[in-house]
């Protein structure tokens, strides 16, 4: 079972989500603009798309980063920003109207409710969405978010690498450097992305010997927020 628990709006932990963040921000611009510009084929106008890539504060991909190689930048170029997009469209937070995207009653309601939204949100986008629809390769790793979410826990409780995690769900110890690099690419895209763009891991990343060493650990907001059948298996840190 995967249960999210209530928090409240001004929980500091709610801080830890990149796409709570990514969506308040877009919302309240709705709010304030009245709408935002869409293109013909129904994307963000490029003038937001700016926007948000200067405002979302998006791990790994820096304004300066991404304005470096690329003066020009369309909604599909910033992922996070596109993925977001069809996520307020389908929980009708808001909607497109004569060439532009409106916030619905709704989503203006939850504009200024930063829980209320990841309550919404969050679950819909880890539990629902098809993530593999927009990562670099269409395989899908085997199993289902209960099994996943119930191992990390236990796994990742103290820290882990991609590496160990898989092993522990899969039985094979599959990297980015031996024959099994598009599973653990299909486990990564589908699986720990999401719960990294959800805020409820964050992943750092090392050369060690040669090789990409990838880790991973839980957020403090996976701990306020996630209830799981695992968690009686969770051990204190001992502190020396």
């Amino acid at each position: 079972m995967i249960e999210f628990r209530s928090l409240p709006d001004d929980h500091p932990d709610l801080a830890c989500s990149p796409l709570l963040r990514a969506a308040l921000l877009t919302l309240q611009y709705a709010q304030e603009h009245g709408a935002i510009g869409l293109t013909k084929t129904m994307a963000f106008k490029r003038v937001f798309v700016h926007w948000a890539v200067e405002h979302f504060e998006w791990p790994g991909k820096s304004a300066e980063e991404m304005f470096r190689y690329n003066k020009v930048i369309n909604e599909y170029e910033f992922p996070p920003l596109e993925v977001l997009h069809y996520l307020l469209i389908s929980m009708r937070l808001g909607r497109h109207l004569k060439g532009e995207f409106r916030l619905t009653r709704r989503g203006a309601e939850l504009a200024d409710a930063p829980a209320r939204l990841f309550a919404e949100l969050i679950p819909f986008f880890v539990l629902r969405i098809d993530h593999s629809s927009y990562a670099r390769f269409e395989e899908r790793p085997f199993g289902k978010w209960d099994v996943w979410m119930n191992v990390i826990n236990v796994e990742a409780d103290h820290g882990t690498t991609e590496r160990a995690l898989y092993a522990a769900l899969y039985g094979e110890e599959h990297d980015w450097d031996n024959s099994g690099w598009r599973e653990m690419a299909a486990f990564s895209s589908c699986v720990l992305r999401p719960l990294e763009w959800a805020g409820l891991l964050v992943e750092t990343r090392e050369e060690r010997e040669g090789k990409h060493v990838h880790h991973v650990f839980k957020t403090p907001l996976w701990r306020s927020a996630m209830k799981l059948n695992t968690d009686d298996m969770l051990r204190p840190v001992s502190v020396q």
